[in-house]
């Protein structure tokens, strides 16, 4: 780089989470070191909400709720009247959530320090759930209701658009045309955007900047992208505004109006590495505007999309370790929400983001952006490389919980990352999404869990095969049920994601797919859910041709901005949002283990078909099992712990061959194993060599030639025997 002095400011616009950073500034500023570019990251969001909720913040907004004079709702009047106590409390109850004074929990939960406002009315129903559920826990809980009922009174007093996750989302979402968001941006800034700005300038009076990143991964995070880009267009001209992200990727691919290049100098699509790169380049003179990649801009008043450089996109392998410096790590804060398990994991805690493979290893599925290169390129990392970003992550972060936010986490890559995991001796705690791919095994599921896996998450999406077929998801119901069972077998526990409304689902699929679910909610194969309705999207197969999934495409038209999410028709589907209600209400109920004895009919207040599935049937398929199946290539890998001694045992007239005691050593306890003693030698080799540790490969197909060395008897033989069979039971997989 010619400059040796440019420096680059990547932001996150408020909002996306409390709890921990968004990955996308930290993957650039990780790519950024290796080519030697200076950066900094912010999360506006975090620093905005921080200084909100503080004594000083609170005080500011009761100010402007007296200056105002709003007719108040109860839920607000309730929080008005009681603002002295919030000021009071909301500086302990921040940094209780932030984990720097847990033992507020106890003066939380013996009650009355906090305002129990209009969040808390639930309490009663939830009452049950605290008896599983520790001080810490139902302490984070009550606070996070204490939050909420804050949260109402600024949406209902000062600014409509908030919410602790997304603001203005409405604004961004679906908008075909800039010029509501236009308007709005034009309007005198409430108190919710003006701190934000003081913060965006109390920054970049610190330092100098020539460029400025916004990444807007969703709806929610745009106006607050485009607030910042008019400040500094307005106060700080010299320095150019390119904005990114999954917003843009999907969004924003065909944007003509020029106004949006009010607020922004560049939009960058898909991966921001080579694009940034190639704008950095072109900002210092060494390269010529018409060789930028992936990026719309003004030239002579009229934007234009520029994809002229001839470079490749960079290789995964070599866009470096994610930065999470500069950040404010410490003052995430973690909320408890009660209902939905996995909902809790993403808001409970901080996860450090990593991506195991660009894109997605099937690339069918109807309903998503397969057209798309954060979808469409597919790219595996290696193991190694990939416990070498862990690695450094955890002596950077000092955090040791890792969120892998793949499309869909390849699980021959997930077998080589547990194992190097493993080998090299990290502790981790790690989650990620998935395909209830039949490679699932139990033996697999009990490797990742040795690794540190918690959680997976995966679509069962319409729990029917017809529409499983129709959608290309690759999967039927009995296979989810069996994966689920799987991970769930070795303490993984288990969300999917549920779709009704998909094209020409009747209202028998609908009813049949909701009592699968709850017979594998009964089954205990699945521990947490939740059910969203089809959205149709224009680069998705179903979008680019709605006639040959049986609908019709209805709007909106295409004006200038956005152009992603489509309105369709379903002529010969049911009528699926009036079953959105009971299906969520069904699924809140199964969640929580309630319900399952009911008919499906209670949970609408609408005549529903009866359903066609038969009882027991998830039942029946988990008890059908997939027997002891290995293939050739599968390794083999021995997890059970190593021999203390090996003690003969004294013969008796009805032992066919003399037996030996092997005295095993794991993590759990000690316990032993019983063999001939003409196995002895041959189990005790195969242990050595298949050492969950070792980073040699023993494979299935050298199991009989190890085997048959030691001159035993027949090698099918062996597969049925006790010894094999205690092997396989105590920790003997096959991957």
């Amino acid at each position: 780089m010619r400059n040796p002095d440019f420096k680059v400011l990547l932001i996150t616009p408020p909002f996306t989470q409390l709890n921990t950073p968004y990955p996308a500034t930290a993957y650039i500023k990780g790519f950024f070191n290796t080519l030697g570019i200076k950066s900094k990251q912010i999360d506006l969001g975090l620093e905005l909400t921080l200084g909100l909720f503080c004594k000083n913040g609170l005080e500011k907004i009761f100010t402007q709720v007296e200056q105002d004079d709003p007719d108040l709702t109860d839920r607000s009047y309730f929080v008005y009247l009681h603002r002295k106590r919030y000021i009071q409390t909301i500086e302990p109850v921040i940094r209780f959530l932030q984990g720097h004074n847990p033992t507020l929990a106890h003066t939380i939960c013996n009650g009355g320090f906090l305002p129990e406002g209009h969040r808390f009315r639930q309490l009663e129903d939830l009452q049950w759930a605290f008896g599983s559920m520790g001080t810490q826990d139902k302490a984070k809980h009550l606070a996070t209701l204490y939050l909420e009922d804050l949260g109402d009174l600024i949406t209902d007093t000062i600014d409509p658009h908030f919410g602790f996750s997304r603001y203005a989302e409405r604004l961004g979402k679906s908008a075909s045309s800039f010029g509501p968001i236009h308007e709005a941006l034009q309007q005198e800034e409430g108190l919710l955007m003006q701190e934000m700005t003081k913060l965006l300038a109390k920054e970049l009076q610190a330092d100098h900047y020539d460029l400025v990143c916004l990444t807007v991964p969703f709806p929610g995070n745009l106006i607050g992208a485009l607030t910042c880009g008019k400040y500094i267009k307005q106060y700080w001209p010299q320095i150019k505004v390119a904005l990114g992200g999954g917003f843009a990727n999907t969004e924003l691919r065909s944007v003509y109006d020029e106004n949006v290049f009010q607020y922004l100098d560049f939009i960058t699509l898909d991966d921001g590495e080579m694009p940034l790169k190639a704008l950095i380049e072109h900002l210092q003179g060494e390269r010529p505007i018409e060789k930028l990649k992936r990026t719309f801009t003004l030239v002579a008043g009229q934007v234009q999309y520029i994809n002229g450089a001839e470079e490749f996109d960079i290789p995964q392998r070599e866009v470096g370790t994610p930065d999470y410096s500069d950040l404010l790590l410490s003052q995430y804060i973690s909320v408890t929400e009660v209902a939905n398990p996995m909902h809790r994991l993403w808001s409970d805690g901080r996860w450090n983001k990593l991506t195991l493979a660009h894109g997605c290893y099937w690339g069918k599925c109807s309903f998503c952006d397969v057209s798309l290169d954060y979808i469409g390129r597919y790219e595996p990392v290696s193991a190694s490389i990939l416990c070498d970003r862990i690695e450094t992550i955890i002596a950077q972060t000092g955090q040791h919980g890792f969120h892998f936010v793949d499309e869909a986490a390849p699980p021959a890559l997930m077998r080589d990352l547990a194992l190097e995991i493993i080998r090299r001796g990290i502790t981790i705690a790690w989650w990620t999404n998935i395909r209830f791919e039949k490679s699932f095994t139990s033996d697999l599921c009990r490797l990742l869990r040795a690794s540190g896996c918690i959680a997976v998450t995966g679509g069962l999406e319409v729990a029917s095969d017809r529409l499983l077929q129709k959608m290309k998801k690759g999967v039927t119901v009995a296979q989810v049920a069996r994966v689920a069972k799987a991970f769930t077998d070795h303490g993984i526990m288990v969300h999917a994601y549920l779709m009704y409304g998909f094209p020409t689902q009747t209202d028998q699929e609908t009813i049949d797919s909701l009592e699968y679910v709850r017979q594998m909610f009964e089954a205990g194969v699945l521990q947490s859910a939740f059910w969203h309705q089809f959205a149709m999207t224009s680069h998705s197969p179903v979008g680019l041709d709605p006639a040959a999934f049986g609908v019709v495409k209805k709007g909106p038209s295409f004006a200038g901005f956005a152009d992603n999410d489509c309105e369709h028709e379903d002529p010969s589907g049911a009528d699926h949002e009036q079953y959105s209600e009971g299906l969520k209400l069904s699924l809140y109920n199964f969640m929580m283990g309630l319900g399952f004895e009911e008919s499906l009919e209670i949970w609408f207040d609408f005549p529903i078909p009866p359903t066609t599935v038969r009882p027991g049937y998830i039942r029946s398929v988990l008890n059908e099992g997939i027997g002891d199946i290995h293939r050739p290539s599968d390794l083999v890998k021995w997890m059970g712990g190593m021999p203390i001694s090996v003690e003969p045992l004294p013969r008796k007239k009805t032992d066919k061959s003399p037996l030996s005691t092997l005295i095993m050593t794991a993590t759990d306890g000690d316990y032993e194993m019983v063999v001939p003693n003409a196995h002895v030698d041959f189990v005790l080799e195969l242990m050595e060599v298949t050492a969950i540790d070792s980073p040699e490969n023993f494979l299935s197909s050298d199991l009989k030639n190890l085997y048959e060395s030691y001159d035993l008897q027949d090698f099918k033989d062996f597969l049925e025997s006790r010894t094999w069979h205690q092997l396989r039971s105590n920790g003997l997989i096959l991957v």
